[in-house]
């Protein structure tokens, strides 16, 4: 009895051993800094695929169809990255070409002084973080205040719910920002 009461402590010292080693290599990305757990809870109700995507522009362009509510990144041969996106509610869409001039990781949010008169109730600045509406990435649009990023409600792709952001997933806003650079182009059509 005193022998396999001995081997029961020992099976529970070395299970309660190897979760401290876990936890000891615990990484607050995990929650906070978009590790694989987070990225779960931010799958889009539209995929992203590769689509055949005959066009004039350069491959490594941004097109954001926003009546399609599609954003696409062109490749080689005919194709494109199709993405699903929030985009800007009536009176809210707008077109035009523009250039990425900044990227930021978990970006923190200052709601424009326009979006501040209509919603007083807004935060005046959100650090960067799980709960910030900008989510896990954002690429800056010229000199405009609008940006491409992440959003923390996934069911807002594939509808106009913005104030002329164009929001994804977490998950595809951080493949998308992977792929482009600062100086890419970005063309936007209603």
């Amino acid at each position: 009895m005193k022998r396999c009461f001995a081997l029961g402590i020992a099976a529970v010292a070395s299970v309660v051993s190897a979760g401290m080693a876990r936890a000891e290599m615990f990484d607050t990305r995990d929650i906070f800094g978009g590790g694989p757990n987070f990225y779960q809870s931010s799958v889009s109700p539209i995929p992203r695929e590769t689509v055949m995507f005959q066009s004039q522009y350069a491959p490594g362009t941004i097109v954001v169809n926003t009546s399609e509510r599609r954003l696409y990144l062109v490749l080689q041969g005919g194709q494109a990255l199709r993405y699903g996106i929030g985009v800007g509610r009536d009176g809210f869409r707008w077109s035009g070409v523009h250039r990425i001039t900044a990227k930021k990781e978990w970006p923190a949010w200052t709601p424009p002084s326009q979006m501040l008169r209509r919603r007083p109730d807004l935060p005046r600045h959100m650090a960067g973080g799980i709960e910030n509406p900008l989510g896990a990435r954002a690429m800056y649009l010229g000199s405009t205040l609008y940006r491409i990023h992440g959003s923390n409600e996934p069911e807002t792709i594939g509808q106009a719910v913005s104030s002329g952001c164009f929001r994804m997933t977490n998950d595809d806003v951080a493949d998308l920002y992977d792929r482009v650079s600062v100086g890419t182009t970005v063309i936007v059509k209603n």
